[in-house]
């Protein structure tokens, strides 16, 4: 991973017990964060548009903890992070999934999502 810019976070929701980002070094995207609090623990599911070395993973996970996990006032005992790599295929929603019905799945959703 070549540092592009500095690590950006646009948050797509909040709701009481979560939270997603998506993650990018300055204008070139990295990935999804999503965050869920539990009693006394936080779930990670951090999705990598591109796979990185072991190392550069660990930093981005102590970069995250400290940026978003400690600085959101919930009491943790342990941060658990399950990493994927992978593309997006689309975001699909109920009018989207309507629409398709009888067509080929997957794939983009038609509004550029």
């Amino acid at each position: 991973m070549r540092e592009t810019g500095a690590l950006r976070y646009d948050r797509l929701y909040r709701t009481l017990a979560s939270e997603a980002y998506l993650l990018s070094l300055g204008e070139v995207p990295l990935g999804r964060l999503e965050l869920h609090f539990a009693q006394g623990l936080v779930y990670g599911l951090l999705l990598l548009e591109q796979e990185l070395e072991a190392v550069v993973i660990r930093a981005l996970l102590d970069q995250l903890d400290e940026d978003l996990v400690w600085t959101a006032g919930v009491a943790r005992e342990d941060f658990i992070v399950s990493v994927f790599v992978g593309r997006e295929l689309g975001t699909f929603d109920d009018a989207t999934r309507a629409e398709r019905d009888g067509s080929q799945a997957g794939g983009d959703n038609g509004n550029g999502h």
